[in-house]
């Protein structure tokens, strides 16, 4: 008897074991690696105005048209659409926004940026964006960078209530204003 329970037990370890080696299974490191930007943007502040997580493609050697056509709905990253919450209601571009999580695209522009909020969820590129979800378009200025910004990046800057947050990519810097 003693040696049927010892004999289950030790089964039961070399299965337990067996099951999770097979549970380690990573995914290999993403080649747009995922980032967030908030603001105000210190990690010891919790009381946040906004925050946005989103993906970061990088130039190796193309140009930001071709990641990013002037014209055309853009994701605003890779891979997934970013995901841009408001704590409370804001003021977007200078659209009145309500407290909520929503879908950040946008259409790039020789002169200017469109940045559009959708309603859309969980979408991933801008393959099936729909106008109709649109929550507010709003223009975003262009300036120039004197460096290249290699991987697409996004930053907040501010002072209390006000704030810009920018996108960053190859030469250019978009500007648009989130204020509480």
């Amino acid at each position: 008897m003693k040696k049927n329970v010892l004999v289950i037990a030790v089964l039961a370890v070399v299965m337990m074991l067996s099951q999770e080696s097979k549970a380690q299974k990573f995914a290999k490191l993403d080649k747009s690696p995922m980032d967030m930007a908030s603001y105000p943007s210190s990690y010891k502040i919790s009381d946040k105005l906004v925050k946005i997580a989103y993906s970061r493609p990088q130039l190796k050697g193309r140009t930001v048209a071709e990641l990013a056509p002037n014209d055309k709905v853009w994701r605003t990253g890779a891979n997934e659409a970013p995901e841009i919450t408001f704590y409370e209601g804001v003021t977007f571009g200078g659209e009145e926004v309500a407290a909520g999580t929503y879908t950040l695209f946008t259409i790039p522009g020789e002169d200017e940026w469109t940045i559009i909020l959708s309603t859309a969820e969980n979408v991933w590129g801008s393959y099936f964006y729909k106008e109709s979800e649109d929550v507010v378009r709003v223009a975003g200025t262009i300036s120039t960078s004197e460096d290249v910004i290699e991987a697409f990046s996004i930053a907040f800057e501010g002072e209390d209530d006000n704030a810009n947050m920018f996108f960053g990519f190859g030469n250019t810097v978009v500007t648009v204003s989130v204020n509480r």
